[in-house]
C-alpha cells in the first residue's frame, strides 16, 4: 500500500499484517539475523482512559519509546492519524476512535541458527526452535519469529503453535497446520494428557535422587520476573501465585555444572527457571535468576562479547536498507533499547508426548559436559 506523506514530499510503501515475510527481508551479519527495516502501520482504538488527551500527549504518555518532539512532527506530517485523517497537534481524542501510527519499523536481531524442520506431516510440523527467536509475532518482533521465518523460507502458512516456548528457550516446537488440529492439541493440554520434558544445564552438582519442587509461581508482569512462593510452618497467610510442580532428575555432572531432566507438571511463566533457582541449582547462564554476584559478572562478560560482535552494526551506506529521515533508529540497524545481555538460555525442550503420539528434538551442543 502507498501513502503520500504531506510535509515530506515522499511516497512510500508500507506493510500490514497481510504482507507475508519474504527471504529477501533478512540481513545476516556477525552471527545474527536482522530484518530489513520496513514501513508499518500500527492501529489501536482509543481506550476510555485515553479519551480527553491531545493526540500528542496520548502518544507521549502511553508509547514512551519516542520523544514528545517526534510525536509532534509525526502528527504534523500525517504519520499519526485519527480515523484515517490528519489532525492538528491539539486534537482531543475520543473513545473508540481509530488511531494509527505509520513508522519505519526496526526489529531486534536474533541468532542466525536455522529453524530446523524435524517432521512435516499433513496436519503437523515440528521444528527445533533456536534460542533468541520468539515463536510468533509479539512486541517488537514480527518477521524475526519462528512462524515468520518458516513462511519466508519454506512457504509454510498458516501455522498454529500448539505450545509456548519462551524466546530465550530452544528445542521442540509443535505447530498445527490447521485450526482443527490445533484444537485437538488444545483439548489434550487442557485435559492434562500431555507429558513435557526439557533439559537444563545448571550450576552446581545436582543431587542424584529425583527432586520434586512443589512451590507456587508468582509472576510480576511489570518486572517480567517470577518468584517461588511457599508457606512458612504455622503461617495461615494465603500463599501468593499459582500452584506449580516440577520433577527434576540428574542426567550427568562434572562437579561444576549438571545436566538435569526437567518435567513440569504444570505450565507457569518461567516455572522451570524459578523452581531450579528455588532448589538451589539455577540454570548456569540465566542472568535473571542467578545470584547478583554471578549475574553482574556474567552480564559484563556477555556485554563485552556482544559489543565486539556488533562493532559494524552502524550503517554508513544505503546498500542494505533505505534511511528514513524521521526514524529514531536510523541509521542503526538494531533498534534502540535492545537488551544485548539476553540471547540464549541453557534450557531446551526435548520431548512432548500423549496417548497416540510422541515428538522429540535432538540435544543441543551445550548438553555435553565434557
Amino acid at each position: 500500500m502507498k501513502r503520500k506523506l504531506e510535509e515530506e514530499n515522499m511516497e512510500i510503501v508500507w506493510q500490514t499484517p497481510a504482507n507475508p515475510p519474504h527471504r529477501l527481508d533478512y540481513i545476516f551479519r556477525n552471527g545474527r539475523r536482522h530484518v530489513r527495516p520496513y514501513y508499518f502501520e500500527f492501529i489501536a482504538h482509543v481506550k476510555n482512559r485515553w479519551a480527553g488527551k491531545t493526540i500528542v500527549d496520548l502518544f507521549t504518555d502511553e508509547f514512551k519509546g519516542r520523544s514528545h518532539d517526534y510525536y509532534v512532527s509525526a502528527v504534523k506530517c500525517g504519520r499519526i492519524r485519527v480515523d484515517g485523517e490528519m489532525v492538528p497537534v491539539s486534537y482531543i481524542v475520543k473513545t473508540s476512535e481509530k488511531i494509527s501510527h505509520f513508522l519505519h519499523r526496526h526489529e531486534p536481531p536474533v541468532l542466525t541458527s536455522d529453524v530446523l524442520i524435524l517432521q512435516k506431516e499433513p496436519d503437523v510440523v515440528t521444528v527445533c526452535k533456536p534460542a533468541s527467536i520468539p515463536v510468533h509475532p509479539c512486541g517488537q518482533y514480527r518477521k524475526n519469529t519462528v512462524v515468520g521465518i518458516l513462511e519466508a523460507e519454506h512457504g509454510l502458512a498458516p501455522l498454529f503453535p500448539v505450545h509456548r516456548l519462551d524466546r530465550l528457550v530452544s528445542g521442540l516446537l509443535i505447530l498445527a497446520r490447521s485450526a482443527s488440529k490445533a484444537d485437538f492439541f488444545r483439548q489434550q493440554i487442557e485435559g492434562g494428557m500431555i507429558k513435557k520434558q526439557y533439559i537444563a544445564r545448571v550450576a552446581g552438582e545436582f543431587p542424584e535422587q529425583e527432586q520434586v519442587v512443589d512451590a507456587n509461581i508468582n509472576h510480576n508482569a511489570r518486572e517480567q520476573r517470577s518468584t517461588a512462593e511457599v508457606g512458612a510452618c504455622g503461617d495461615t497467610t494465603p500463599i501468593k501465585g499459582k500452584t506449580a510442580c516440577t520433577k527434576f532428575t540428574r542426567l550427568s555432572t562434572n562437579g561444576v555444572h549438571s545436566l538435569v531432566l526437567c518435567e513440569p507438571v504444570t505450565g507457569r511463566t518461567h516455572q522451570i527457571r524459578v523452581h531450579l533457582q528455588h532448589a538451589g541449582y539455577p540454570i548456569a547462564n540465566d542472568l535473571l535468576y542467578l545470584s547478583k554476584h554471578v549475574n553482574d559478572r556474567s552480564a559484563s562478560i556477555l556485554a563485552s562479547d556482544f559489543c565486539e560482535n556488533l562493532s559494524t552494526e552502524h550503517v554508513d551506506s544505503n546498500e542494505d536498507f533505505s534511511i528514513d529521515p524521521m526514524c529514531t533508529n536510523c541509521p542503526d540497524l538494531v533498534p534502540k533499547g535492545y537488551n544485548v545481555h539476553e540471547e540464549a538460555l541453557w534450557l531446551h525442550c526435548v520431548r512432548y508426548s500423549a496417548p497416540g503420539w510422541t515428538y522429540e528434538c535432538p540435544y543441543p551442543d551445550w548438553a555435553s559436559l565434557s
